[in-house]
């Protein structure tokens, strides 16, 4: 019996461990690409200058607890709106749904939007769009808030993973026009999990 629960237990951490290095590796790949992303003359938001410099993003330490299982209500007949960028654009969004998660025991709430434009394309036809702010904002992290890719869950929950926040190409130009998080997406807590505030080359 001694030797059936050994193996049991060496089954179970082993399983343990394969899904926690599971997450690890799907975010060193989320990072890989987006450093890869900002080292492209063709997509990176950066100047060639900056280009040149640039050595990668400086992202918070892999955190478990900042990936979160939500709970998904999709919000019925959703009004379009304009939602406010740092330029005079105003594209059209509406509110696809809202989650519900805790995190340290707390519970939270964010609406999560979807893009009249984007979701006319085959390749973004299920994208969702996570903006958010949080306490880090500012000091540890840019202080327009950052977003969350998303795709359109196929139950009433959705896995959300702060450790793949990135910021804004506001944050590394002057001249880009960025979604402002709205209000009801601030988060009182801080979200040390993702992109941080931009290097200065």
């Amino acid at each position: 019996m001694k030797i059936i629960l050994a193996i049991l237990l060496i089954l179970t951490n082993t399983i343990v461990f394969a899904q926690e290095q599971s997450h690890s590796d799907e975010v060193k790949e989320f990072q890989k690409e987006l450093n890869a992303e900002f080292k492209n003359p063709d997509k990176s938001p950066l100047s060639k200058k900056r280009q040149k410099k640039f050595t990668g993003h400086n992202f918070y330490p892999i955190n478990e607890a900042f990936r979160v299982e939500a709970k998904f209500t999709r919000i019925l007949d959703p009004l379009p709106f304009q939602m406010k960028t740092t330029t005079n654009r105003t594209p059209t969004y509406e509110k696809y749904g809202e989650v519900v998660f805790e995190i340290e025991g707390k519970p939270y709430k964010l609406t999560i939007y979807q893009s009249h434009r984007l979701r006319k394309t085959e390749e973004f036809k299920d994208y969702l769009f996570l903006p958010f702010t949080d306490q880090t904002n500012g000091e540890e992290t840019y202080g327009g808030g950052r977003y969350i890719d998303l795709k359109i869950p196929n139950s009433n929950h959705i896995t959300i993973d702060f450790n793949k926040a990135y910021n804004p190409y506001c944050a590394y130009n002057n001249y880009s026009s960025c979604p402002i998080p709205p209000k009801e997406n601030d988060l009182q807590l801080k979200i040390e999990a993702g992109v941080k505030a931009v290097k200065t080359p």
